[in-house]
């Protein structure tokens, strides 16, 4: 949505963080449990050979293979250098799983602003569970989605006691906490927290904030722009060799669909435990650190 905005341009993941160069990348790349490299690899195809066909997946391959010694904010650099007077977008979630890769972008890029997008931790559980059933049912669970709902017991909360139970709450509670803690070395006004239920719920006044805070355009247009995520030539699946790059879900239905959020409490038993109990302590003090009840 970000990316839609007439001054911004919205990169697929790219992951990129996780590795001081792109030769260090494309080793993450050949063992992750996800196909990590097809965001960079239809970036660079649009970018460099303005496509995004089996031709041009190959040549941006054979591009990036050439560039291993890259440093990896070096090549986003030859990105945002592309897309003038544009300002880049990244959006990469496995940054998050590592303190040294957030810090790297900082390191990389000092003036960069960052926006938290948050969601309640009923909803975010909810939300994988779901999709890890769906796996399921396909018998194609990525180990991704598995680690996402297995981080160790969190302080307070119940230790998981049945064969194969997952409890979300704990991969909620480290990622955001690690975000939180790397905020504190970013200045304040170069980082904004967002709950992506207000967003979902009434999109204008949330993207008009964030224009504002970024200096950017906040008129009607450009406003209305930001709602059809599905302009954006990363927004369908990508020719063979690079067909994701983004939430697959997305991919298949990126158009914003908006609706009354549903309210979640913080109170109660969780759904997906078979012991019925609720929140750890920790849990709940960082939610309501968020605003959520």
């Amino acid at each position: 949505m970000i990316g839609q905005h007439p001054q911004m341009y919205a990169l697929p993941e790219t992951h990129l963080f996780g590795a001081e160069t792109v030769g260090q990348w494309w080793a993450q790349c050949s063992v992750a449990s996800h196909t990590m490299d097809h965001g960079v690899l239809r970036a660079t195809a649009e970018l460099c050979f303005g496509d995004q066909t089996e031709e041009t997946i190959t040549l941006a391959r054979g591009w990036l293979h050439r560039r291993s010694h890259f440093s990896t904010g070096y090549l986003l650099e030859q990105f945002a250098r592309r897309v003038l007077p544009k300002r880049l977008v990244d959006k990469s979630p496995s940054l998050v799983y590592s303190p040294a890769s957030l810090r790297r972008v900082l390191d990389v890029f000092p003036r960069a602003r960052f926006i938290h997008l948050v969601r309640h931790p009923r909803g975010q559980g909810e939300s994988v569970m779901r999709r890890i059933e769906l796996a399921e049912r396909r018998r194609e669970v990525p180990q991704w989605m598995i680690d996402l709902a297995s981080f160790p017991t969190v302080p307070g909360a119940a230790p998981v006691t049945g064969e194969g139970e997952l409890d979300p709450q704990g991969g909620w509670y480290v990622l955001n906490h690690n975000i939180c803690d790397f905020l504190q070395s970013v200045p304040d006004d170069q980082w904004i927290r967002i709950q992506g239920e207000n967003l979902i719920s009434d999109p204008d006044p949330v993207l008009r904030d964030i224009c504002t805070w970024m200096e950017l355009r906040t008129d009607s247009r450009a406003i209305e722009q930001m709602k059809h995520p599905e302009a954006s030539p990363y927004s369908r699946l990508g020719p063979p060799g690079a067909e994701l790059g983004n939430d697959p879900l997305f991919l298949h239905k990126p158009n914003l669909r908006s609706t009354r959020a549903e309210q979640h409490t913080l109170e109660g038993p969780l759904g997906w435990r078979m012991d019925g109990d609720g929140f750890s302590p920790v849990v709940k003090d960082l939610a309501r650190r968020f605003g959520y009840q």
